[in-house]
């Protein structure tokens, strides 16, 4: 299953570099809570992967967070990764 990242994880005045927030498809809380658990991979245009995990629904939209073992580039945002 394919899924978009949408931004980082962020407040005020703090950013989370590891922290994504993922548009999966879903349109509300309940059906983005079915992602928990799952994981998640991108893959850098140079063939990299770098690996992640849902770690819980974001909001009421059905957007999801994830939580990647490193950070990603800037240039992530907007681009697809791999849901399994």
């Amino acid at each position: 299953m394919k899924g978009k990242i949408i931004q980082f994880r962020r407040g005020l005045k703090r950013i989370h570099e590891k922290h994504y927030i993922l548009n999966v498809g879903t349109s509300n809380r309940e059906e983005a809570g079915k992602f928990v658990d799952k994981e998640v991979t991108w893959k850098s245009p140079a063939g990299k992967e770098i690996r992640g995990k849902i770690s819980s629904a974001h909001g009421n939209k059905g957007l999801v967070r994830a939580i990647f073992e490193k950070g990603l580039p800037g240039q992530a945002r907007n681009e697809e990764v791999d849901i399994y």
